[in-house]
């Protein structure tokens, strides 16, 4: 393989963070003094040159690098743009965030973003174990220096050393699964597998395969915060710096998610355990899917119960971003071979609301982030009287809760919407109720800071002080969840025109 023939351009969004993220890096060894939020606005133009290099991809056919271990195709670009905006939102939220006295190395804090960004962008592309788990040990580490950035604050010490402590865990089981996987076909590119993993299963290797995929997915789930893997979520959302939170709540979930659904998809659907009548029943379909929606089902009603009893509200969104993690492992748990149109339905499902997640959550955290700072504590009385301060940020934060709550004329409401419908359409009642009960249970901690925003009297009448980065991050937000929410449509046929089952599935050029 001649390195330089190979057709670097495909990695023109990678390499462009690559390159910011070193020079960054270099710049900073060399700075004695000087004000680092430079180093944020040009992570900014780093990551809108890779976007625009994500968007020229979008439409084009799959191709491969590296013998098939990196690929470019529809479904990478579109969690590549989920990742990139959500990124480029907390930047802009960052901004204003960071100050000395609780940040000490400033600088560190805007490139571990492009870090952990580049992490999940090649676990998004990934069709090789090995440069998967590359990139799944380059979000995660990078997450880890990150969460606990805050050296003087105890609390951030704390989420740090859980969230390493967890995370090494979890990625050991991860990798001991994926070692059977490896072990019985011989190969670590996911293709080669699902190629092979068929005469392996009827070889008499399917107990390890069972148990690579359930170790597989075990420890895959601290990444996407869903049982049995939550328990590290409150504790690193309340330590880390904000505007991490955020990063972890969206970016770090859809990476996970990108995993799950690019692994699971590719290797184990096309196993068949029997055939029992003239009709094959299916390994993924017919036998883990079950598994996956009591997962599914557990994770939803105990991120909505234990949300019920938070007062702390960084803690309060642990819990609910765990829930949404359970709605989103809705459209994965009720998948069935019926045809490959519901299957890619059910992956745009999940597409879709990611990115109605990434607008209203960002836009959470972003008014968290200046309430918070503003009072002084994270508690949720923090939020009292908000309106009266700054009625434009309590809208907008109402309009998000809703959304998060799945209320109508919401882009929330919409995604809920079409996974409650595909969980119908495939006869996963049970599943479909859990869906419903707990969206119900979620609305009472919800309108909790809706309450304290309209209802309770404030610290202060004095008008609340907000960057115009921060205002900015609000309004793109707000107007992201009301356009998608009014108007579906438009980013449903744009997904649907960006993303093909057979492209993802296929060989590239």
């Amino acid at each position: 393989m001649n390195l330089l023939e190979l057709n670097w351009g495909l990695l023109a969004p990678e390499l462009t963070i690559a390159i910011v993220a070193v020079i960054l890096t270099f710049a900073d060894l060399v700075m004695r003094k000087g004000d680092r939020k430079v180093f944020g606005w040009l992570s900014i133009i780093g990551i809108i040159l890779s976007l625009y290099f994500v968007i020229q991809d979008l439409g084009q056919p799959a191709q491969e690098l590296l013998e098939g271990s990196y690929r470019v195709d529809s479904f990478a670009s579109l969690f590549k743009l989920i990742f990139l905006v959500g990124t480029l939102f907390v930047l802009v939220m960052s901004i204003n965030y960071v100050e000395k006295k609780e940040i000490k190395h400033d600088g560190e804090f805007y490139y571990l973003f492009l870090t952990a960004l580049l992490g999940a962008m090649f676990m998004a592309s990934s069709a090789d174990i090995i440069t998967l788990y590359i990139g799944l040990e380059l979000l995660s580490i990078s997450s880890y220096i990150m969460a606990g950035i805050r050296k003087f604050n105890l609390k951030s010490n704390e989420a740090a050393y859980k969230y390493v402590i967890i995370g090494g865990v979890s990625s050991a089981i991860f990798l001991y699964g994926t070692s059977f996987i490896y072990g019985v076909t011989g190969s670590t590119n996911i293709f080669v597998i699902a190629e092979r993993i068929q005469e392996a299963f009827n070889g008499g290797f399917d107990f390890y395969i069972y148990l690579g995929f359930f170790m597989m997915l075990v420890g895959l789930s601290y990444k996407i915060s869903a049982v049995p893997s939550y328990m590290w979520s409150p504790d690193v959302y309340e330590g880390a710096a904000t505007p991490v939170t955020a990063f972890l709540s969206v970016i770090s979930k859809a990476a996970g998610f990108a995993i799950i659904i690019r692994l699971f998809i590719t290797v184990f659907t096309p196993i068949v355990v029997e055939v029992v009548n003239n009709n094959p029943v299916f390994f993924f379909f017919n036998k883990m899917t079950l598994f996956l929606a009591v997962i599914s089902g557990l994770t939803m009603i105990i991120g909505n119960t234990l949300a019920l009893r938070q007062t702390n509200v960084k803690r309060m969104m642990a819990y609910s971003s765990v829930a949404q993690a359970g709605y989103l492992l809705v459209p994965l748990a009720t998948m069935t071979m019926a045809s490959e149109q519901l299957i890619s339905v059910d992956i745009r499902n999940i597409i879709f609301y990611l990115m109605a997640y990434l607008f209203m959550n960002l836009g959470v955290f972003t008014v968290i982030t200046i309430v918070n700072k503003d009072a002084g504590t994270e508690d949720l009385k923090s939020f009292a009287g908000l309106y009266h301060r700054s009625p434009f940020v309590a809208i907008a934060m109402t309009f998000f809760l809703m959304s998060l709550a799945g209320l109508p004329i919401s882009a929330g409401f919409i995604g809920k919407f079409n996974i409650f419908i595909s969980a119908l359409t495939t006869k996963s009642y049970w599943l479909a109720g859990i869906m419903v009960a707990t969206s119900v249970i979620s609305y009472f901690y919800y309108f909790n800071i809706v309450r304290q925003m309209y209802m309770r009297p404030g610290h202060t009448e004095a008008k609340l002080s907000i960057p115009f980065s921060m205002q900015f991050v609000i309004l793109l937000t707000f107007i992201g969840t009301f356009v998608i929410g009014l108007v579906p449509n438009v980013m449903l046929d744009f997904i649907t025109k960006n993303f093909d089952l057979f492209n993802m599935l296929t060989l590239g050029q």
